[in-house]
């Protein structure tokens, strides 16, 4: 079994641990509605996609 030789600073270690953190989701906004939904999908408040109606959504009364 291999063992390290040295053991790891803890500058090495944090470097490596830098890029573990936890992202926020990327939002883009709706040509249509405005409104911030995730990119390369239909707007959820108004089922438009590039510029069409691709869902209907219906409206609560």
């Amino acid at each position: 079994m291999a063992v390290p030789k040295r053991k790891t600073s803890k500058a090495r270690r944090n470097k490596r641990r830098a890029n573990l953190r936890v992202n926020s989701p990327t939002l883009s906004r709706c040509s249509h509605c405005h409104q911030l939904k995730p990119p390369h999908s239909v707007c959820p408040n108004c089922g438009y996609y590039g510029g069409r109606e691709v869902v209907k959504i219906e409206e609560e009364l």
